[in-house]
């Protein structure tokens, strides 16, 4: 065999291996968009099922129709049953007035109690990133563990002890008494996630600030903060979707003043039976408040996921 035969064989193995390795390429890259794909239909559907089932009638609902204008024509049922509907905006409407109050409580809750954990859990988680503490056989691991295992425990454990103490506060059906609850309830998971945040921040940035004349307070807010900002974006936004869309206490703990959107949406039963329509328009009324925060604050929270993941 000749080196010319024996060179246009070694090319021609060449551009098999290359085809067959670009072919294994393309068959992988398609998998795993498909898988992704499949992935992202099976999280939105839920969504996209409370949208439509809010502009659907009775019947629709009840056959499973799910695409509009082919297998029903959409109508505005469900927000006509809140005073929501184009037809009924402009009039006054009682139930209206108390979405309305109940959107408003849910707020003022969950965005208080988001914005009061992550204060105080990115001070805690601080203090347990760069200060050693000893309590009993305790220390900073054990202590940051302590925290996080305040999740372990049911909230069904705390409902007769905390509508106890509230009794005696006073702090029954107001916004305050639900706030400091909301606190307490994602504050561990708050001082978790801001605590990889400040480890993954180097000593030596602080170090320098205090050379330069500044107090820990001042190296904290000025250097440490701007930093770790994106972790606690992520962290509010998280805490606020817990609180957001938090049932339990909101039902137990309140009655008329202070009760939340999840309780609404849970009493949308009637004689009939459920109102698919109207707890679906309260629903979607609920989640797009969430969907409009995620979105602007997107770059946030894929810089507060990734941060600490490489140091």
């Amino acid at each position: 065999m000749t080196d010319a035969t024996r060179s246009s064989d070694q090319i021609f193995h060449d551009s098999e291996h290359d085809t067959a390795g670009r072919a294994k390429w393309f068959a992988g890259r398609v998998a795993i968009y498909g898988i992704l794909i499949l992935w992202t239909i099976v999280c939105l559907f839920p969504i996209y099922w409370t949208l439509t089932t809010s502009f659907k009638l009775a019947p629709n609902v009840m056959q499973g129709h799910l695409i509009p204008f082919v297998d029903y024509q959409p109508s505005w049922k469900g927000f006509e049953s809140l005073g929501l509907s184009p037809r009924l905006i402009g009039e006054e409407s009682t139930v209206r007035e108390e979405f309305l109050k109940r959107f408003a409580n849910s707020v003022i809750t969950a965005g208080s109690a988001s914005l009061l954990a992550v204060i105080l859990g990115s001070m805690t988680a601080y203090g347990l990133s760069r200060f050693r503490y000893r309590f009993g056989f305790m220390r900073n691991p054990d202590i940051s563990f302590f925290f996080l295992s305040q999740l372990i425990l049911p909230p069904v454990v705390l409902a007769l002890p905390f509508l106890v103490l509230y009794k005696e506060l006073d702090f029954l059906d107001t916004r305050i008494g639900l706030i400091l609850l909301y606190t307490l309830t994602v504050l561990p998971i708050v001082i978790w996630i801001m605590r990889d945040q400040f480890q993954s921040i180097p000593v030596e940035l602080e170090e320098a600030a205090l050379v330069d004349g500044l107090s820990i307070w001042g190296a904290f807010l000025t250097i440490v903060l701007p930093i770790a900002l994106p972790g606690m974006v992520a962290a509010f936004i998280l805490s606020l979707v817990l609180t957001w869309n938090e049932y339990f206490f909101a039902a137990l703990l309140t009655s008329t003043d202070a009760k939340t959107l999840p309780v609404m949406v849970a009493s949308q039963t009637g004689s009939q039976g459920i109102n698919w329509w109207a707890m679906a328009a309260l629903s979607t009324a609920a989640i797009l408040p969430l969907i409009v925060i995620g979105v602007v604050l997107e770059r946030y929270i894929i810089k507060g996921m990734a941060a600490g993941a490489v140091k």
